[in-house]
């Protein structure tokens, strides 16, 4: 009871410590909430209607896509702006199946598995003419259920797959899973676009009224009196007249999309005098190895040279272009160079060692003959190319030693497209390269033979053994620390971007101003490998005015660095950033003002030229053409629109356009009297017109969708 007492009489001050007990628990854990969401948000790529993507979905869905075009196009290397394609083009995908999905879930459109099925059983669709379930140029789902089922054994350990292929077999897998996906998109999309289709219609007096718009053409005698022929002295623009201007044209100044206008300077680092100097002098001693040498193979590769060589004959496909120029002109054992090629900046040096006539493709059969040690294989196959040579058939030779001998064809462009090739393949392919058909040879290596004999040989062609030497003109460390140093310096005496600006010709550079750049682009002003130039153009701690670091990008040749001179926030661009455009559009309307109020009373084309105006004649104007005026120099559909509904001798003018102001004369008003009205023609050409309209439309759910994009922070 004591104790009790006891508490009872602290009750206060234990309800204090308990109170601040528990809040410490519940801020702890309310801090650890925010970490947690500000960790996720910093992962995240993009978002499309509320719906975000992270960096690692949006990473494991660029890697599916380009699996899919390695497959596709068997290249497995992507150079940069081959990446930034594979990128943009997964991002608009994501972008338009989200917008679509979230349109088509309002709706209750969806794509069922029977709906796919269909699909595939028709095949025609264009996506499953891509895929390797082709038969006679046609899809045969036959192929694909077949293809599917052995892989269910594989994966289950049932499948009679050899280990070689299964490699193949799971590649083809992952490609028919993003067929399979993309399809199921394409066909949601193409249901949503056919439901709005569906929606988009004519009538008979749309139907009349393009009819008449095309049927009815018009020729005038002009007169012009250009806009830009009017000094701006002669005119005075207020602010208010840009405000009112402002207003009146806002929407052309509605951004979609968040960007910045940035200012930069930046260098590409070239091989100095002495560069070339030094390289030049180095190319002449190759030339004189090259000349002298036994050992082409190691010249070529101790030279650094672009182009691999390995004394294979080859066809001149093979080279670079600037050299096939040169090796049909050469003879056999003549040497060229040490030259400059402009059209790579490169060095070279050239010896043909010889041409043959020889065949692009060549049919062969082979039997690889081994034995417990070299001699013992040696002696073997000498005993096979004596059987065969007497008559003996070659198939039931291999299959002795358990080999089919396939006949298999090797064209020229499979392995010139390798980048080595060692001594063993350069003896084999220089062998059948010289070999006739029906000819049988025992090809003899370090550690056995190949019995070989050549079945057919197609396109004969000219093939050349020639060893070249390519080396780029590039800067040395010097030049490129001499170039950095510079750049360097102008940069820290530059601590504002008008310094920059003022300071950049004093270092030999050039500062631009005024480019604007998306979080979208992968590219500060062209340059390659410049995202973390993009990234701090876009960090949230970069403010206006603020002067980035220097980077080093392009191809490991190009000095940047880069001033945030404006933040153009998503959304109507503010009067003071559109000023210069705004008072541009103002001064026109003044100018036009101006020249209607001056010649307003003129009635007749002499009476305009003589007031300084220029005379055109347009003949068979519609309101639907584009007619160009040479007099103004430009296309005005003003024109185009006052002329239309105008009488044969009627003098029209002053007419404000867009680039001119004009006086004009109708001399006749034809009708095209072998165009016969159809009203459901004219109803489906006018609903036509209406559909490719619906190209905005897309624009619009883009604009609804809130899309954000900050791939730039990851890719």
């Amino acid at each position: 009871m004591a104790a009790l007492q006891t508490i009872r009489s602290k009750g206060a001050f234990l309800l204090i410590i308990i109170g601040i007990g528990l809040f410490a628990f519940i801020a702890e854990e309310f801090v650890r909430s925010i970490q947690t969401t500000t960790n996720e948000s910093r992962q995240v790529a993009g978002s499309v209607a509320g719906n975000k993507i992270t960096s690692q979905e949006f990473q494991q869905m660029l890697e599916e896509y380009k699996e899919a075009l390695k497959f596709l196009r068997g290249n497995e290397n992507f150079n940069e702006y081959e990446n930034a394609q594979a990128e943009d083009f997964v991002w608009q995908s994501y972008v338009n199946n989200q917008l679509i999905t979230e349109e088509c879930d309002k709706l209750g459109l969806n794509v069922t598995d029977k709906e796919l099925q269909d699909v595939l059983i028709i095949g025609q669709h264009p996506m499953l003419q891509q895929t390797p379930f082709v038969n006679k140029q046609k899809f045969d789902v036959n192929l694909l259920k077949n293809f599917l089922t052995e892989y269910d054994k594989m994966q289950s350990g049932k499948s009679e797959v050899p280990q070689e292929y299964i490699e193949q077999y799971t590649r083809i897998f992952k490609y028919w899973k993003f067929v399979e996906k993309t399809l199921r998109e394409n066909i949601l999309q193409q249901k949503y676009q056919m439901l709005l289709v569906s929606c988009i219609l004519s009538n008979p007096v749309e139907a009349k009224m393009n009819y008449e718009a095309t049927a009815k053409s018009t020729d005038i005698q002009l007169a012009v009196f250009p806009l830009r022929n009017v000094n701006d002295n002669l005119i005075k623009v207020t602010d208010e007249d840009i405000k009112a201007k402002y207003a009146e044209s806002k929407e052309k100044y509605h951004q979609y999309m968040e960007s910045r206008e940035i200012g930069f300077a930046a260098i590409t680092v070239e091989a100095s005098e002495q560069d070339k100097a030094n390289l030049h002098e180095e190319m002449n001693k190759y030339f004189s190895k090259l000349e002298s040498s036994d050992d082409l193979t190691s010249t070529v590769r101790s030279s650094n040279s672009q182009v691999t060589y390995n004394g294979i004959w080859i066809t001149k496909n093979a080279l670079p272009g600037d050299i096939q120029n040169k090796v049909d002109s050469m003879s056999p054992g003549s040497m060229k160079g040490p030259y400059y090629e402009i059209t790579d900046n490169t060095e070279n040096i050239i010896r043909l060692v010889g041409k043959i006539q020889a065949p692009d493709s060549i049919e062969c059969q082979m039997i690889q003959v081994g034995g417990a040690t070299a001699e013992e294989a040696h002696t073997r196959a000498d005993s096979i190319y004596k059987a065969i040579s007497a008559g003996a058939p070659f198939d039931s030779i291999a299959k002795k030693y358990n080999q089919n001998a396939t006949k298999q064809w090797i064209v020229s462009n499979q392995y010139e497209s390798a980048p080595t090739s060692d001594e063993n393949n350069t003896k084999m392919l220089n062998t059948l390269n010289t070999m006739s058909t029906g000819e049988l040879k025992n090809i003899t290596f370090d550690q056995g033979n190949i019995i070989v004999k050549v079945t057919d040989r197609k396109a004969m062609t000219t093939k050349y053994n020639v060893a070249v030497i390519k080396r780029p003109v590039t800067f040395s460390k010097e030049t490129y620390s001499k170039a950095y140093t510079n750049f360097s310096r102008y940069v820290a005496n530059s601590t504002t971007p008008e310094e920059l600006q003022k300071n950049a010709s004093k270092y030999g550079l050039t500062f631009q101003q005024g480019m604007e750049v998306y979080s979208n682009g992968h590219f500060v002003a062209s340059i390659p490998n410049t995202k973390e130039a993009l990234r701090w153009i876009y960090n949230e701690d970069t403010k206006e005015g603020g002067i980035s670091p220097v980077y080093e990008c392009g191809e490991n040749n190009t000095l940047l660095v880069v001033t945030l001179n404006k933040i153009h926030k998503k959304g109507y661009l503010p009067i003071e950033d559109v000023k210069t455009f705004v008072e541009n559009e103002v001064k026109q309307d003044k100018k036009a003002e101006y020249l209607m109020k001056q010649y307003a009373n003129i009635k007749s084309l002499e009476e305009a030229a003589q007031k300084g105006a220029s005379i055109d004649s347009l003949n068979g104007v519609t309101f639907n053409s584009n007619t160009y005026i040479s007099a103004a120099a430009a296309n005005d559909p003003i024109l185009n629109g006052s002329i239309a509904d105008k009488k044969a001798g009627q003098w029209v003018g002053p007419v404000k356009g867009s680039v001119a102001v004009y006086f004009y004369k109708v001399l006749n008003v034809h009708e095209n009297k072998a165009m016969k009205y159809n009203e459901s023609e004219q109803m489906n050409i006018v609903r036509s017109q209406h559909l490719r309209n619906l190209q905005t439309f897309s624009n619009d759910l883009y604009i609804n969708g809130n899309v954000k994009d900050k791939r730039y922070l990851f890719f």
